[in-house]
């Protein structure tokens, strides 16, 4: 642990210290060690107000950051400091970077070409479907998927890239101790050991306060090279988050929805404003800067490997590896509409008997071609 990294986490640590506060005091110092030098009179001439340079004189900052570090170390975690090359230079060129970042996982996924995928909490199956199917495509092509770990269009854009043996990095309102929601424990666990990121800017322990989650999401605009929205009321976080993409001059990409659908609005709206209209993978890799899209087809090895013809089939179906009753079921689903079992065994009545079907319905779920939703209602992946 150096002096310089120790003293960043002290001053964010220290109260009514913020990030944009913490970063004018550490330009201001010159040499971050320089903190624990400081008299109580210069870090007061720093533009700390008193109570916070106190804390720092009397040495509470300092152990607060020393026991924070020996907590992150003892969870499996990191700190990553501005001090560090391995802090990613996107992030660094945001109006409010964060000063301290809590990690778990891979550092370096940090600083990838990445896309952020974000939405509702409630898509729909269609908004899911594409949600995990544009993940899974653009990760099998090298690109970090980036999102929140949120219910809905979050955590079908993890579970996507993780389907693709892809990288994903999820940036989280919380400690990085601390999963929301719960139900994505496994998830997160997944995450990592994908070789995968988590990411925070808050300390161990913080719970999911309402206030965070609009504030992190800067940081996922902010390591991206672009974002794509898929599915989003009016007044989501979603919009948010488009906006501080636009502010930080970022691509905007976006699902076209139906204009029955409420969630539609957001997407349907930004394209109006200019948003790059997505339906495909292509869409967005055609848009990327040509150095990106080189540095990815690169290590694709797309001179003719076989592995890098692989990668670019990983999403496609290979239909002739289907047996007959797992290709007739797969016929009557669809991406943008869930089906019943109920019905489903309705439209196959003659064709197929239940026990085939479910045994159809189990091997298609296995694979990765459906996905079954509440109330035995399936769709198709892709």
């Amino acid at each position: 642990m150096k002096e310089a990294q120790l003293a960043w986490l002290a001053l964010v640590l220290t109260p009514a210290m913020g990030a944009t506060r913490t970063w004018r005091v550490m330009e201001k110092l010159g040499e971050p060690e320089r903190l624990f030098e400081a008299s109580l009179t210069e870090l007061e001439g720093l533009g700390m107000p008193a109570h916070s340079a106190q804390f720092v004189f009397d040495g509470k900052a300092r152990a607060a950051a020393e026991d924070e570090w020996s907590r992150v170390v003892a969870n499996g975690g990191a700190i990553l400091t501005p001090y560090e090359k391995g802090y990613p230079e996107r992030l660094r060129e945001i109006y409010d970077p964060p000063a301290v970042l809590w990690i778990r996982g891979d550092v370096s996924l940090l600083s990838r070409p990445g896309i952020a995928i974000v939405g509702t909490r409630h898509p729909s199956p269609y908004g899911a479907g594409m949600a995990e199917a544009l993940a899974r495509d653009l990760a099998a092509r090298r690109l970090t998927i980036l999102s929140g770990m949120a219910r809905g269009v979050d955590t079908a854009a993890h579970k996507g890239a993780l389907q693709a043996r892809g990288k994903t990095v999820a940036v989280w309102g919380t400690g990085i101790d601390v999963v929301y929601p719960k139900e994505n424990k496994r998830l997160a666990e997944q995450i990592i050991e994908s070789g995968g990121t988590i990411v925070s800017e808050y300390p161990l322990g913080t719970f999911p306060a309402p206030q965070n989650f609009p504030v992190r999401n800067r940081i996922l605009s902010g390591m991206s090279i672009g974002v794509l929205v898929i599915e989003a009321g009016e007044h989501s976080g979603t919009r948010i988050t488009a906006r501080l993409a636009m502010e930080q001059n970022r691509d905007i990409y976006a699902v076209p929805g139906n204009v029955t659908n409420k969630n539609a609005w957001g997407p349907n709206t930004l394209i109006k404003q200019g948003a790059k209209l997505t339906a495909t993978w292509e869409d967005v890799w055609e848009d990327l800067p040509s150095n990106i899209r080189l540095q990815l087809e690169e290590e694709m090895g797309l001179a003719g490997s076989d592995e890098s013809n692989a990668v670019r089939t990983a999403s496609l179906f290979n239909e002739a590896r289907l047996s007959e009753h797992e290709r007739k079921v797969l016929e009557r689903l669809r991406q943008d509409e869930s089906t019943q079992l109920d019905e489903l065994i309705e439209h196959l009545d003659g064709e197929l008997g239940s026990a085939e079907i479910f045994t159809a319905l189990f091997e298609l779920e296995l694979a990765g071609q459906v996905r079954q939703l509440p109330g035995k209602n399936y769709i198709r992946t892709m």
